[in-house]
């Protein structure tokens, strides 16, 4: 009987608390299985508490398919209306062609029966003591109830007209018809949450009943198909939501069920040990569809013991959204489908054991498969005791043990099969130093070039990052010869490596960098003190001079302490061997995230700029606006960009170019629409500024020294411009119910962030990452006289600009404001919406700048809410695509 990891079995002879000098140390499995005092007859599993739940990834996956859906239905309604409205009219012809009789008929039969089958469906699962499913499905359908109201709601008071036109009709009776269906939507929710749809006599009986009901008031002219369409997706979006949160009932197999099903192939198992590796506990591996398993260690009556890995559904799907990633963004590997049945994965990895035996590599033998159930499949090996490549301490990996490994690598090469996981735990050593491949299931058969190749840039960096370099070059060249080595050399990047590979490596650069920023400090300190104080009469030549000597230590510091990383240190070591050797990487990424996010930025910037533009709102602006301050305003929007670009190079010391300066602010307002106001331009000025030669540090302070007095300078002009504001109107401006529940808002919410600890660290880290080294850049700059009046002057020529256009904006309507008074509405309203969430501050600086304009300054509402659209469509929404053009061509160009 094996209790678990942590538990030792008492020696014979021990008595209690005596010590004893330990034996060296041996392969975990084997010491408990020697240890084992296993009885015959007795079988007794050591296995976790599984949780009585599962969150499956491939609920969520339904989730984001339904809510797609149904933007999609949405979507061909706003814009495919003459469709739509043909989709009706052969809808109505059909209908009128169909028996009256019938129908009704037809109506009454399935409205009775859409009630009765899911109350039998709920009594079967009751008598079988299922009643937490059947708990599912009701809250599904509580749930789908009140989704379908709100739903509802909105397409009548909110949408536009042709959403309405296109899930609703003129009723029959009076009146217009239900956008959605609020008692379809339910069942459709609790059928599918139950899990109806896993029984094939249930799934034909329910659906069935849901079509005919669908059909007919369809028929009668009581619905629309799309209505019919949104209530289906509404209901299966709701209920696999409420699956993915509350999670499913958990059917893995446990230890018992897997030592019956030991006994129904032939063995005899009298224990079981659930055996996890290192990295399984923590979820280290849950991309890797490697890792989908569980793993036993079986004693037998009789015989050497088994290692049988068990495959199920929960487990399978972990890493489903990682899988989906790499699957579109590489190009040129050979993926199989993101989620195979189990069946699939069962055949799969059965094919790749017996490939690579029969290869002549050293692998573990497959000697059974079996079924587990409907939801999980085992397959039984032989057991091999040893080590992982992981578990063993650097002294033991010999060259000799490298040359091995490498041996049976080249044994899966010569019949043309890739391993795809080379790291440090798919190489198990046994006591003879013998080397086995294990983790095939993820490998290919018939591989192309470029996944064999991978697998030895794989393998060269698990060796690397465990001896070194040079050592693992040598005992790669030692085996596999120079050419097919220097040939890896394309695909040494992290791209083409495991998860777990690419997140040491990630830790060695954090640590490297680490090591640099400590020299540079040492170095720092021992020349100030070398050095000694300045005098207290030093000119300002002698402290420009102290500087910039300072700077020139910590210049060599940091490039003394520079180390190469692993990657850079293995092509050296290939190129001494090889000086021909390809290094260009190749390409192998089909879409980077980057460009994924640009294609995403784009389409929401066309959807939201065109929603905009046929808002009736923005048609009044064309209507009434005075199209010469409606130039003068877009006149004044493009200034804030050279002023903005202006405003940063003041707080960069070193020489960047100022053109491609304000072609990177232009890109900015393409940014926004993906990130808060406050963030987006932020990240983009520290990028740019990197790619213009500035090390990373330096850009981020520059960037945070430029926020830092952009944060200052609107504070003094807020305080400023609403003392003249104040004097200009005596009496004291009373705040409104909105404004004070505003603040009342933002006064909760940092509580909320004050008091919740996670979220205090959070914030504090990134503001003083933020800031780090904004104060000895702002020294650097306070030094540079011109830099300065360049940073400051920039600053206050760009809120001038954003003032004039919202003064233009409103004279365009015919309303005049003094200029302190316009000044106050728009620090106002910028300062509120670059606090919201949102991107751009959409909304929120709208609704701030018109409730200020009318509540305030008693500003008529529709010249108000005209001035503030078209302020926001000059410095928001027209940008947008110069801003998108400008970030293409310096993302082409590599300048961000």
């Amino acid at each position: 009987m094996i209790r678990g990891e942590e538990e030792r079995a008492q020696r014979p002879g021990e008595r209690p608390g005596e010590r004893h000098e330990e034996p060296a140390p041996e392969p975990p499995l084997d010491a408990l299985l020697r240890a084992d005092p296993t009885r015959s007859g007795q079988l007794e599993v050591d296995e976790p508490i599984l949780a009585a739940r599962v969150h499956r990834p491939g609920d969520l996956l339904r989730v984001l398919l339904g809510l797609l859906g149904i933007g999609l239905v949405l979507a061909l309604a706003t814009f495919a209306i003459g469709t739509t409205e043909g989709i009706e009219q052969d809808v109505d012809k059909g209908a009128e062609q169909a028996p009256s009789l019938l129908i009704n008929f037809a109506g009454f039969a399935s409205s009775v029966a859409v009630l009765i089958v899911p109350v039998a469906f709920a009594i079967e699962r009751l008598m079988k003591r299922d009643g937490l499913r059947i708990a599912d499905g009701v809250l599904a359908a509580v749930l789908a109830h009140g989704v379908t109201l709100t739903f509802s709601l909105w397409v009548v008071r909110v949408s536009p007209e042709s959403v309405q036109n296109a899930l609703t009709r003129d009723a029959p009776g009076g009146g217009l018809t239900e956008p959605v269906h609020d008692y379809l939507a339910p069942v459709i929710a609790y059928a599918t949450a139950v899990g109806m749809t896993h029984r094939p006599k249930w799934r034909l009986a329910m659906w069935s009943v849901l079509v005919l009901d669908a059909t007919a008031v369809l028929v009668a002219g009581y619905t629309t198909p799309f209505s019919i369409i949104v209530t289906v997706l509404i209901g299966w979006t709701i209920a696999y939501g409420t699956l993915y949160a509350v999670g499913s009932p958990n059917v893995r197999p446990t230890g018992q069920q897997l030592l019956a099903g030991l006994r129904n192939v032939g063995f005899r198992p009298i224990s079981a040990l659930r055996a996890e590796a290192p990295g399984e506990r923590d979820g280290q591996e849950r991309g890797e569809q490697a890792e989908a398993t569980r793993r036993y260690l079986v004693t037998l009556e009789s015989g050497p013991p088994l290692d049988v890995t068990v495959v199920d559904r929960a487990q399978q799907a972990q890493g489903f959204f990682y899988r989906m990633w790499r699957r579109l963004a590489l190009r040129g590997i050979t993926q199989r489908h993101s989620l195979p049945s189990l069946r699939q994965a069962l055949e799969q990895e059965a094919l790749l054991a017996y490939a690579a035996i029969a290869a002549g590599a050293n692998a573990p033998k497959l000697i059974a498969t079996s079924e587990l159930g409907p939801d999980a499949v085992m397959l039984v090996y032989e057991h091999i005791g040893g080590r992982d490549l992981d578990s063993l301490p650097d002294d033991e990996i010999t060259d000799e043990l490298m040359e091995r490994a490498w041996g049976q690598v080249t044994a899966l090469q010569s019949r043309r099969i890739a391993h795809r996981r080379l790291d440090g735990r798919s190489l198990l050593v046994d006591r003879e130093g013998t080397v086995y491949l294990t983790h095939l299931r993820g490998g290919e058969i018939a591989a192309g070039d470029l996944l064999l190749r991978m697998d030895v840039a794989q393998l060269l960096i698990t060796f690397g990052l465990r001896v070194g370099a040079e050592r693992a070059v040598a005992a790669a060249v030692a085996v596999l010869g120079p050419d097919a080595v220097a040939d890896s050399l394309p695909l040494l990047q992290p791209i083409a490596l495991s998860r777990t590979t690419r997140a040491a490596l990630r830790q060695l650069a954090r640590e490297r960098a680490q090591r640099e920023r400590q020299a540079v400090l040492d170095a720092t300190r021992t020349y100030r003190e070398a050095r000694g104080g300045l005098p207290d009469d030093a000119d300002r030549k002698a402290v420009k001079a102290a500087k910039q000597a300072e700077k020139q230590v910590m210049d060599a510091a940091l490039e003394n302490a520079r180390e190469e990383d692993l990657l850079s240190l293995i092509r050296q070591q290939v190129l001494l061997i090889r000086p021909q050797a390809p290094i260009e990487p190749a390409r192998i990424e089909r879409i980077r995230p980057r460009t994924l996010i640009s294609i995403i930025a784009a389409v929401f910037a066309a959807y939201f700029l065109i929603s905009q533009l046929i808002n009736p709102e923005f048609q009044r602006v064309w209507e009434n606006a005075n199209w010469g301050w409606v130039l003068v305003a877009a006149g004044f929007s493009a200034l804030t960009y050279f002023a903005a670009a202006l405003s940063l190079l003041g707080f960069v010391p070193e020489k960047v170019a100022y053109r491609r300066t304000v072609l990177a602010q232009v890109a900015g307002s393409f940014v926004k629409l993906v990130a808060p106001a406050a963030i987006g331009g932020a990240a983009l000025n520290a990028r740019f500024l990197q790619r213009q030669g500035l090390r990373p540090g330096h850009a981020v302070a520059s960037v945070g020294a430029a926020q830092l007095f952009g944060l200052a300078s609107h504070v003094v002009l807020l305080l400023a411009f609403g003392y003249l504001t104040g004097t200009e109107h005596a009496p004291p401006l009373s705040p409104s119910r909105t404004v004070i529940a505003g603040l009342l808002t933002v006064a909760v919410a940092i509580l909320v962030v004050t008091a919740v600890p996670r979220l205090r660290k959070t914030i504090s880290e990134r503001v003083r990452s933020l800031f780090a080294g904004v104060l000895p850049r702002m020294l650097d700059v306070v030094q540079r006289p011109k830099k300065l009046l360049s940073g400051i002057g920039g600053m206050m020529l760009m809120s001038l600009a954003f003032v004039l256009c919202l003064d233009a904006s409103l004279r365009a309507f015919g309303e005049e404001l003094s200029l302190p008074v316009i000044a106050v509405v728009y620090l106002a309203g910028n300062a509120l919406g670059s606090a919201a969430p949102t991107p751009g501050g959409v909304g929120a600086i709208e609704f701030t700048l018109t409730g200020l304009l009318v509540s305030a300054f008693n500003v008529p509402s529709d010249a108000a809410l005209g001035a503030v659209l078209l302020f926001r469509l000059m410095t928001f929404w027209l940008p947008v695509l110069p801003g998108w053009l400008a970030f293409t061509q310096l993302t082409r160009k590599e300048a961000i």
